[in-house]
């Protein structure tokens, strides 16, 4: 079989008007980049109407494995699905970033004949709206430093400044730098550092303000350090909020694109889950909702995460509510869960399996009864799957109330998805409220232990003095209505990544609380997360190349 990269670069797209007219937006409402990408006029969408039918399915998945889940491609394969079953339907994606193209992952736009085109410009520099949310975030780092270089009017203390610069690349080297060194004429030298860009606040507000007015707003609310006395300074007593709205106006009209299927498609922003939200922007996912019957969308790495983060931050500040989640597994990540290496994944281990199933077990229990969605769960089949491990994985599944779908959208697109998809319309026709874990009225430190006991299955919470003593500050500071965005490592319940399966008894351990005020929430950072992640020793970009003019390489 070919590779993604190869299957992208054979699609038969249609022009981007053309993938419009399917959604009914006329062509004076485009402005393309190219022939087969386009921002959607943000007036346009505006002036659309409510649709009071619209069904939005979320896609999540189990704690991610080096084996795949296939979450992206389930999205898609499934936007495809409904529409091959005569729905009115489209995917509503975030972008992906440059960290884990270069670094992990080679690409996020999707695998084998489910993906999203064209696969090498999502993956790339797209329509640039990373650049301008990291434009937007280092003018305000470079308006901080020439405040205090003038004179320091605000007082700002620059002992106490939080706001970090950001590039969109996985540089363990900026993490923690000296800054400012050169002489009195390059500024007053102190520590600082760089945060990826889809770890940053200015990501966070683009993704959930729900209006260019609201945009200006979250940003002048950012809080980018203290005073001696400690008093908050915001962006806006600098007069930076303007500059930054004109600088993210163009990027905050959601993009449209096409699946290889010409399903549309559009993808817009992309905080990570383990550091960030986790979710496309609330603009992308309410504009869709307007135009299709059925929205396909995801939040990022397993349901404990993006999930969680999706409901208790996404879903809590913009009314939309989910009518059904999908949850993706492949028997080969169960297996994993269950203690099997990697290199052993395509043998049958039926003990393995059901050791690995609690999983997928504790995901289900989160999703349905902590987060009041119907639930179907989507495995992604694979040629070394054996009956015995479907019958038994049909057996625990079926125990515990949910559908389970055998699904081969990768190798067939739509058609391998059609059951999937049949499932979900059936799923959607019957919708349960949504819940959420905490309520706005606890403390920030409930907030977290509710999460911690409730969807990780802790027995408590350690928060480190400093981070203690900040949550305090928080709540006594009047942030304790704000909800809180855990960044924790996607790989385990728990904050050590070897820890598969379901453990059940840790500690969640809370090393640092940072503030964002304009996104409207509050971040913990847990175990040993980093919101710079580094490269691994073979990255990706090691294997990506231009060859006769052509891309390879790219997943």
């Amino acid at each position: 079989m070919m590779s993604d990269i190869e299957i992208a670069q054979a699609a038969k797209m249609l022009t981007i008007d053309k993938v419009a007219a399917k959604l009914g937006i006329p062509q004076e409402s485009l402005e393309p980049y190219g022939h087969y990408k386009a921002k959607i006029s943000l007036e346009y969408l505006s002036g659309l109407p409510e649709r009071k039918n619209s069904k939005l399915i979320l896609v999540t998945a189990i704690s991610p494995t080096p084996a795949g889940e296939g979450k992206t491609t389930t999205t898609v394969g499934l936007g495809d699905g409904l529409t091959k079953i005569g729905k009115n339907a489209m995917v509503c994606l975030r972008e992906p970033s440059l960290g884990p193209v270069f670094g992990m992952k080679g690409g996020a736009a999707g695998g084998g004949y489910a993906q999203i085109v064209p696969m090498e410009d999502i993956n790339l520099h797209f329509t640039g709206d990373f650049n301008a949310i990291a434009l937007a975030n280092n003018l305000l780092a470079a308006l901080i430093d020439n405040h205090i270089h003038h004179g320091n009017s605000l007082g700002i203390d620059v002992r106490r400044i939080t706001w970090k610069r950001v590039v969109d690349m996985n540089d363990r080297a900026l993490r923690q730098i000296t800054a400012s060194l050169g002489g009195p004429g390059n500024g007053f030298p102190r520590e600082d550092g760089f945060d990826i860009v889809v770890a940053s606040e200015v990501m966070a507000i683009f993704c959930l303000a729900t209006s260019l007015d609201d945009l200006k707003r979250r940003l002048g609310n950012i809080v980018i350090g203290y005073t001696r006395d400690q008093k908050p300074v915001l962006a806006r007593e600098l007069n930076a909020d303007g500059a930054m709205t004109v600088l993210l106006k163009d990027a905050f009209a959601p993009n449209l694109v096409q699946t290889l299927e010409n399903t549309p498609a559009i993808v817009h922003g992309g905080p990570f889950a383990n550091i960030a939200h986790g979710c496309n922007s609330v603009i992308a996912t309410t504009s869709s909702m307007k135009l299709a019957e059925y929205v396909v969308t995801e939040a990022g790495f397993g349901a404990d995460l993006g999930a969680e983060k999706f409901v208790d931050i996404k879903c809590r500040k913009s009314g939309i509510r989910p009518s059904a989640a999908v949850i993706v597994a492949t028997i080969r990540a169960l297996k994993f869960h269950g203690g099997v290496a990697k290199d052993n994944l395509t043998q049958e281990n039926l003990e393995a399996l059901e050791k690995g199933i609690v999983n997928l077990e504790r995901h289900i229990n989160n999703v349905q009864n902590h987060y009041g969605l119907r639930t179907i769960i989507s495995i992604n089949r694979f040629t070394s799957d054996t009956d015995a491990e479907i019958e038994l994985l049909r057996k625990k599944i079926n125990a515990l109330g949910a559908t389970i779908v055998l699904a081969n959208h990768w190798a067939e697109g739509g058609e391998g998805a059609r059951e999937l998809a049949e499932a979900v319309v059936k799923a959607c026709e019957d919708p349960t409220p949504l819940t959420f874990v905490y309520p706005d009225d606890v403390t920030l430190e409930e907030k977290v232990k509710a999460i911690a006991t409730k969807i990780y299955g802790a027995a408590g919470v350690n928060f480190e003095a400093k981070a203690k003593k900040r949550l305090e500050e928080l709540q006594t500071g009047g942030y304790g209505h704000f909800p809180v965005c855990i960044a924790k490592t996607q790989y385990s319940f728990s904050t050590d990544a070897n820890l598969k399966g379901a453990p059940s008894g840790h500690t969640l351990d809370v090393r640092e609380v940072r503030l964002s005020a304009g996104a409207e929430f509050i971040v913990v950072i847990c175990g040993e997360i980093m919101t710079m992640p580094g490269l691994p020793k073979v990255p990706s970009a090691e294997k990506i190349d231009l060859i006769d003019g052509k891309v390879v390489g790219l997943f």
